[in-house]
């Protein structure tokens, strides 16, 4: 199956350049092949090729059909980059071909990384989405401070992993209710401080463990996004 991210398809029915140049040099499709679109919005399309150029290639759509997301809501990862970007850019690989929403970095007293090139990111992010055969591309925002990120309002589940033994915390996969639009806070290589651990809980965050295993930044995102999908698949 030839895959082809599209997002302006239902607008123009050629194929971004990047895209054009994939399918015509590197692929050699030809008029005549039947490749199929998707549009990061939950919208896959089967279609032809009706013009084989390598900067605009033309499309006639034959067919649309959604994604299958009935199994899960809305999943947020709000995490601390990590100093070594090639960790997150990891994370956003493995934590699409798992299936969440929306990435957001988080800017901590601790963290090592202040900036993040959401190009290169969202680039992997839509690789991602396409090797694992998904139409839903996750929402890449830019680094946001924890103080205004823990006070905005959110209808779900919201949680912080942290490390703090001093403060009760419970298992994920026990705090966390099936079906629920989520989102899950993991900090810096440091850990959160403990005044913005305290600042969470004040907002409605519930603090949560990930096991035993003291993780990495983005072993424990990753561990987060697989364990919201398993709860979510099992409770069909």
């Amino acid at each position: 199956m030839h895959l082809f991210y599209t997002p302006d398809i239902e607008n123009i029915k050629l194929l971004p350049e990047e895209e054009s140049n994939h399918a015509v040099k590197v692929l050699r499709l030809a008029e005549g092949a039947e490749i199929t679109l998707l549009d990061g919005k939950g919208t896959f399309y089967q279609a032809v090729i009706t013009l084989a150029h390598p900067k605009r290639c033309a499309v006639e759509i034959l067919n649309t059909y959604p994604e299958d997301r009935s199994h899960r809501p809305f999943i947020q990862i709000a995490v601390a980059p990590t100093k070594n970007i090639d960790r997150i850019e990891w994370l956003a690989e493995k934590a699409t071909e798992i299936g969440f929403d929306k990435l957001t970095f988080l800017k901590c007293r601790y963290s090592e990384r202040k900036e993040i090139k959401r190009e290169r990111i969202n680039k992997i992010l839509i690789s991602a989405m396409k090797q694992s055969l998904k139409a839903t591309l996750p929402e890449l925002t830019d680094m946001t401070d924890f103080k205004k990120f823990v006070e905005a309002p959110f209808e779900g589940q919201k949680f912080i992993a942290h490390c703090y033994k001093e403060t009760e915390r419970v298992l994920l996969s026990k705090s966390y209710k099936p079906g629920s639009n989520v989102t899950i806070l993991i900090g810096p290589e440091g850990d959160f401080s403990e005044q913005e651990v305290e600042l969470a809980l004040k907002n409605g965050y519930v603090p949560v463990s990930l096991g035993k295993s003291r993780l990495r930044t983005e072993t424990a995102a990753l561990v987060a996004c697989h364990t919201i999908n398993v709860i979510n698949e099992i409770n069909e």
